[in-house]
């Protein structure tokens, strides 16, 4: 059996990664299964978050990766909605990821768009600090090879998705 793509959204909190996921589950085909930094960290317990969140995270974090191999080893066409940070429980993130996808279908894609525009979506969303995009944008991973690159600032997510999904599979 095949194995199935695995497509990495990687982008600082607000740059429009869920709303892309979305996109591209609207397709019939390719078809794709989701897994999200947000959806792994709610399987820990509030009082581990509270306590030592980056540590409990970035094994959720790590646990996420292995639960999108498990996708790709059955066939099926897998998301992952999160950025890859360079924290003290992670370095070297992009180093691990790479490892950890030896020999899988992956393809990084950046998910763009400008800070101003970011933080302005931060606030009209309600549930992320203001500077959250920009906190991330500090620690993100450095010198990622990427398979691809979309601004959400110029496309809407469908037509980021379809940029995607014409890249990754219809090279």
């Amino acid at each position: 059996m095949d194995k199935g793509k695995i497509i990495f959204l990687n982008g600082v909190t607000s740059s429009g990664k869920t709303s892309l996921v979305e996109a591209m589950q609207n397709y019939d085909e390719p078809f794709f299964y989701v897994v999200a930094n947000d959806l792994f960290e709610n399987t820990i317990g509030d009082k581990h978050l509270q306590t030592d969140y980056w540590k409990y995270l970035s094994e959720a974090i790590i646990l996420m990766y292995h639960t999108a191999k498990l996708f790709s080893d059955h066939g099926k066409n897998v998301l992952i909605d999160g950025i890859l940070v360079e924290r003290p429980e992670l370095k070297p993130h992009y180093d691990k990821v790479q490892d950890i996808f030896d020999g899988y279908p992956l393809d990084i894609v950046e998910v763009y768009c400008p800070l101003d525009l970011c933080r302005k979506r931060n606030i009209e969303r309600g549930d992320r600090r203001e500077d959250q995009s920009d906190e991330q944008n500090k620690i993100i991973s450095q010198h990622i090879r990427y398979s691809f690159s979309v601004d959400t600032s110029l496309n809407t997510p469908e037509e980021c998705a379809e940029m995607i999904i014409t890249s990754v599979f219809k090279k």
